[in-house]
């Protein structure tokens, strides 16, 4: 399955979990079954989201930026002359 095709699933999967988060918002007062369901759809759409974003990131652009050293500049090099 490309990579394309995973995002565009997700996508889908995560707009189903909001239409339940909706549904569900309106009975979560109600009962602590449908308050239970609420919780566990919202931690379902959080790691479906974490998901979507791990594949839009560039890993191999992140591995650079982790790998190359960064230049820090500290206050006192403003005032070099």
């Amino acid at each position: 399955m490309k990579k394309s095709d995973k995002i565009k699933k997700l996508k889908t999967v995560i707009k189903e979990k909001e239409i339940q988060l909706q549904k569900l918002s309106e009975h979560v007062d109600k009962s602590n079954i449908c308050s239970d369901l609420y919780n566990k759809v919202v931690m379902e759409k959080a790691e479906l989201n974490k998901q979507l974003q791990d594949l839009q990131t560039n890993k191999f652009a992140q591995t650079l930026k982790n790998i190359l050293p960064h230049k820090k500049v500290l206050i006192c090099d403003y005032f070099k002359d």
